[in-house]
């Protein structure tokens, strides 16, 4: 994807030519795929459009956008982030990839002179003021889907066969979690998000062409394709091909999730026998424990009910994070809502216990540092019910 500043780029001199009726018989359009950079909207990769004519050069993309538009983040995080289709002269396009250190594979089309004709014509059209700003989604709509889409436009319906992926394994092609689960595979923390927000949205079973919204699949996908039984791609060229992986190192395990979440899990476990012992709830581990968890059940509450991401609702884990969680970060303060604190844990213990009891049968993947975190809940929900109860049997007798 590239820096929102290929925007401001005017290429009005070099895109005339390319409107008038007769195609130079030198144009030659390419398929471009940029190989997965360090940054987390890159690690999937980029695709492009190349088309190069004897007056003109450049690339067309769909995955322009901008940081710094008002209130980008609330925008993106609801699902109302726009991104435009752009268009940049080739060689600068390319080189800002190039320095990034990434592979670049760009993939010369077979196409008759009208369908390269009927294809330019559609990318210049994406381009024009009026429609060149679109509603991005991420798995449906994207910098690679969308300048498939207007291939497929240009030549015969359905006369496009992509070829199947065969690099990566059938474990990681099953869902559009589990492509994004391989390709986030350093960036565990970002993965965790992601399990975290989307829900089971993503993870139904895909389809061949489904897999096309991850670039650096797409790049395999063209490079077996057919057109009529005929290939696809003519001449492929590879780009930087001493490029290595342009993603950053893996992150350390002992920073990972799974790590932190087993510290807390080991930490809150330590609590818990000491306030079992002593008959007494630490309210400031569980203020901080359930506040965390309350947050995280607003930030779902937001995705669920208000952002318009289709792949957010429904969310499972809702049974688990939700706005309720702050009752026992809050009232547990105030000794007249005792009570109330008490009723909250055994409904929160109970749909906790059943989500888990469930959750090799519901329609959604969990991540594995899901697993210690929701221990450590039902942990605390179970000492503050038995040392309540206890105290109120020991009052009693």
């Amino acid at each position: 994807m590239m820096s929102a500043i290929l925007r401001l780029i005017c290429l009005t001199a070099l895109l005339c030519p390319l409107l008038s009726k007769a195609l130079p018989a030198d144009t030659t359009v390419s398929f471009t795929v940029f190989y997965p950079g360090p940054d987390i909207y890159e690690l999937e990769g980029h695709a492009a459009l190349h088309i190069t004519t004897p007056q003109a050069d450049y690339a067309v993309s769909f995955g322009t956008f901008d940081f710094e538009q008002p209130n980008f983040v609330y925008r993106f995080v609801k699902g109302e982030t726009d991104y435009w289709a752009s268009a940049a002269p080739w060689q600068y396009f390319k080189d800002a990839y190039i320095g990034q250190g990434r592979r670049i594979c760009d993939m010369q089309l077979n196409l008759t002179s009208q369908q390269k004709a009927r294809l330019i014509e559609l990318a210049l059209d994406n381009l024009r003021p009026e429609n060149r700003v679109y509603r991005y989604n991420y798995i449906k709509d994207n910098c690679a889907t969308r300048p498939l889409g207007l291939l497929e436009k240009a030549i015969a319906p359905d006369s496009l066969v992509l070829a199947p992926v065969t690099s990566i394994g059938k474990e990681h092609l099953t869902s559009f979690r589990n492509v994004m689960r391989h390709f986030h595979r350093n960036y565990p923390w970002y993965q965790f998000g992601i399990d975290l927000a989307l829900g089971s949205g993503i993870d139904y079973p895909i389809s061949t062409k489904e897999h096309a919204f991850a670039p650096a699949l797409l790049a395999e996908q063209l490079q077996g394709a057919t057109i009529d039984g005929k290939p696809l791609v003519g001449q492929s060229i590879e780009i930087n091909p001493d490029a290595t992986d342009a993603t950053e190192d893996p992150t350390p395990w002992l920073l990972s999730p799974m790590s932190i979440a087993l510290w807390l899990l080991a930490f809150t476990l330590g609590i818990t026998i000491k306030d079992v012992r002593r008959l007494k709830v630490s309210r400031w581990f569980d203020s901080l424990l359930f506040g965390i968890f309350g947050l995280a059940g607003c930030l779902l509450t937001f995705l669920i009910f208000i952002s318009v991401h289709e792949a957010t609702s429904p969310n499972y884990l809702y049974l688990w994070l939700n706005p309720l969680c702050m009752i026992a970060a809050i009232f547990i303060w105030i000794k007249k809502l005792k009570n109330v604190v008490l009723c909250y844990q055994f409904v929160n213990f109970a749909l906790i216990f059943a989500m888990a009891a469930c959750w090799p049968w519901l329609p959604q993947s969990a991540n594995a540092a899901f697993i210690p975190l929701i221990i450590c809940d039902l942990m605390r929900s179970a000492s503050f019910i038995y040392i309540n109860y206890f105290k109120r049997n020991t009052k009693a007798a």
